[in-house]
């Protein structure tokens, strides 16, 4: 780092405190990422009944309740007292907030087992994934629009801290946390995303992971294995007393994997993760706690993954076969993470959240990009029977050895090094009166993040079926780094009164970056700022029953080293619906209309689309888009007489959208837009059926999950000339029983009726689903 960015820094952070510090809210300065202890408020129809608790007692225990609930439920007693009581919040429910938010917890996470993202989130109404290698390492995951890939536009977090590699400079999640040690997810859409960012155009997602025991002892081992050699070990044990206590987790996850590899080889993968954390802490009996908590990580992955994939005519013959001149390609990574946390409560009306973390992150990927021959692998794979692409083809697939130059196939090495690292911190204010509540939060983090790439390209020739070194000097094709510093900053105020919440909300961005291409020795710099203001509003009709509308500018940025003539992705989104919930019942309806207003927006180049190495990580203007739908969640738990429950939910997502503008693009996904053109891997209709059979002891629970097609690229549904995906339907089925307090085995099937469809043909060719797979697990879990 240069004096400049040093400079820059010290400016910044000094920004930074002049920022917090007018409002007398310094102690209030707050993360834009630590939304786990949002607190939300009910008040419930005259009648009820109130009791007197000890004000002194109930503030000393003001942490520990916020740990353990999310809402605040405020009662009247004899129209003069007011106090505040903490009630459970039940999962994906957040009811009064003024926008869309969800919140699977535990429970739902392990209703089915998955180990794979892309299937959690689809529970989730306005959530759109695309499918890559069948298991989700690296997933792409969209929101109401936003493209999915790599899910760079959407705003990822662990405990309310940025995970991605490099979440300005290089946002593509390459980089994504082993689902099973996450005990929560939170997704905001909408208002509800206003306190996060940077990437926001669709939304965020806030992954949570267990918390240290706040007494005695917990722990827990589950292990299980299956079709393909998958299988999982998963371990935790944590204890604590009244002034600490520890957390240790491991997750050890693997396949060989289901493609089959024309000639035989690996194409499975293995991952380990492991957590610990611990922690110190003052009387939690007494009005001011404080408390520190370290954090600590290491996660590493080897997987014999490609962006090659098939013909549409090689994957209707056998959709899991893999080319031979993919056997070399393989990922490697690892992971560092380590956050320091301090937490300070004051009573039941104020609390801080200061987090200073570094993540280290280092990846290869070696991986066919190509052949001399300038001719694109798409092309070849769209059009493998006609002419040089014949040849070409014949080569990719082992039929034919490499006979001339152009034949010669080019496997590159993309090494890639990044830091993330910052200081964040979240506050609340909370007061209250006769018939009115007010929750205050301010928020302020200083990031700096950067991405070192190191591309370099061998020569192969395919003999009998092998890719056989040519001995041709290694070639450097990429060598450059870019670097992001950046402060943002928000307020959000949720007000309660008369049965209204009102939740207006500003967030600032302020963003410098930098870039340097070591090939050339060419630099760029760029300073982007930007506001982005949020309101959302409820209306609470009854106790269970209210009415929610709001608006929020979504806000993408430049990433460092892009042309003059890139702007930032910016939207004006709009939301409005209804929503009924009935705790005690487990029923949940909610019904939200949608409207996002793109001004820009942004593709970005990448191996994973299709782009040529020249291009990659180039972004492109898009254009105005407007993007439409609606989305719907229905959830009730039916009693069926003695301990039997039938627990059912239905997520539903219609999406249409169109291009105001006509443009040329150098992204595959986009290429020759006209007007009107609607947005590629977008499906207008999507759907997730849940049913569960259960009583103490049994479970039996399925889900059918329905995806559309979707397009290949932009362009028009009913336009024959432009290439979708396939629309399919996957059934999942589990069932437990448990033997004994904490003990139970399970037995899962995935894609029962071993469903095949074309789930993209991105980066280069058809992609398929993962296909039927059964496996039987075990687990056992104590407190």
């Amino acid at each position: 780092m240069n004096a400049t960015q040093y400079r820059r820094i010290l400016s910044i952070a000094l920004l930074a405190g002049s920022l917090a510090a007018p409002a007398g809210l310094v102690a209030q300065e707050a993360s834009d990422e630590a939304g786990e202890e949002d607190v939300f408020i009910v008040v419930p129809e005259e009648g009820e009944e109130g009791e007197e608790v000890d004000d002194d007692e109930d503030a000393g225990l003001a942490d520990e309740a916020e740990e353990e609930s999310r809402e605040v439920l405020v009662e009247e007693v004899d129209d003069d007292a007011v106090r505040l009581e903490d009630v459970e919040v039940r999962a994906e429910r957040i009811q009064n907030v003024g926008g869309v938010a969800h919140e699977l917890d535990e429970e739902e996470l392990e209703r089915l087992e998955y180990d794979d993202p892309h299937a959690v989130l689809l529970q989730v109404p306005g959530v759109y994934v695309r499918p890559e290698e069948g298991f989700g390492l690296r997933p792409n995951i969209g929101m109401r629009g936003a493209n999915a890939e790599r899910s760079k536009k959407v705003a990822l977090m662990e405990d309310g801290v940025l995970f991605g590699p490099a979440p300005y400079a290089a946002p593509a999640a390459y980089y994504f946390p082993i689902i099973n040690r996450m005990v929560g997810v939170e997704v905001f859409k909408g208002p509800a995303a206003i306190q996060y960012g940077p990437n926001t155009i669709g939304g965020a997602i806030n992954w949570q992971t267990r918390d240290i025991p706040r007494d005695g002892q917990t722990g827990g081992i589950d292990v299980n294995a299956g079709s393909y050699f998958t299988g999982k070990a998963h371990g935790y044990y944590g204890a604590s007393s009244d002034w600490g206590g520890f957390l240790l987790e491991g997750v050890h996850w693997q396949s060989d994997g289901f493609k089959e590899l024309d000639g035989g080889g690996d194409t499975g993968f293995n991952r380990q993760e492991i957590m610990a954390k611990g922690s110190l802490n003052t009387d939690r009996s007494k009005s001011v706690v404080h408390e520190l908590t370290l954090k600590a990580g290491y996660s590493r992955e080897h997987s014999n993954e490609t962006y090659l994939g098939l013909t549409d005519e090689d994957f209707e013959a056998n959709p899991l076969r893999r080319y031979p001149a993919s056997q070399l390609d393989e990922m490697d990574w690892d992971r560092t993470q380590l956050e320091l946390r301090y937490r300070l409560a004051v009573d039941t009306s104020f609390d801080v959240d200061v987090a200073a973390y570094r993540h280290d992150f280092q990846r290869t990927w070696f991986k066919l990009n190509g052949f001399v021959d300038p001719t694109p692998l798409q092309e070849i794979l769209d059009s493998p029977d006609s002419g040089r692409r014949a040849v070409l083809y014949d080569v990719l697939t082992g039929r034919q050895d490499s006979t001339v130059e152009g034949e010669t196939l080019l496997v590159g090495a993309n090494a890639r090094e990044f830091v993330s690292q910052g200081i964040q911190a979240i506050a609340q204010h909370r007061s209250y009166g006769d018939g009115w509540y007010n929750q205050l939060e301010t928020g302020v983090r200083l990031h700096n993040d950067w991405i070192e790439r190191n591309h370099t390209e061998d020569q192969f020739l395919m003999r009998s079926g092998d890719l056989v070194s040519n001995d041709a000097p290694t070639a450097t094709t990429t060598r450059n780094r870019g670097e992001a510093l950046a402060l943002a900053a928000h307020v959000l105020d949720e007000f309660f009164i008369a049965d209204f919440t009102f939740t207006p909300g500003l967030r600032f961005e302020y963003i410098l970056t930098d870039f340097t291409n070591r090939l050339t020795d060419e630099t760029t710099d760029n300073t982007q700022s930007i506001l982005i203001p949020g309101l959302g509003v409820h209306y609470a009709l009854t106790e269970k029953l209210g009415v929610l509308a709001g608006a929020y500018r979504g806000f993408s940025p430049v990433s460092p080293g892009q042309p003059d003539g890139v702007e930032p992705e910016t939207s004006v989104n709009y939301e409005a619906g209804v929503r009924f919930a009935d705790e005690k019942t487990g029923t949940l309806l909610e019904a939200i209309g949608f409207f996002n207003d793109y001004g820009n927006l942004i593709g970005e180049c990448s191996f994973s689309v299709g782009c040529d190495e020249q291009l990659v990580d180039r972004q492109f203007n898009a254009g105005d888009v407007h993007v439409w739908g609606a989305e719907l969640v229905a959830a009730h738990t039916f009693a069926l007489g003695g301990d039997w429950f039938l627990p059912g939910r239905l997520a539903y997502t219609f999406t249409e959208s169109d291009f105001q503008t006509s443009f040329t693009s150098g992204n595959p996904q986009f290429g020759e837009v006209e007007e009107g053109d609607e947005l590629p891997y977008v499906p207008t209709h999507q759907a997730s059926v849940q049913l569960g059979v259960t009583d103490q002891t049994f479970a039996l629970n399925t889900r059918l999950t329905y995806v559309g097609q979707m397009l290949e690229e932009a362009g028009k549904a009913d336009d024959e000339d432009v290439r979708t995906t396939e629309r399919y339907a996957l059934i999942d089925l589990l069932a437990s029983y448990e033997f004994f307090d904490g003990f139970k085995a399970y037995g899962k099937v995935s894609n029962v009726l071993g469903t095949q469809a074309i789930a993209s043909r991105r980066p280069y060719g058809a992609r398929p689903l993962a296909p039927f797979m059964a496996r039987l697990g075990l687990k056992y879990d104590f407190e």
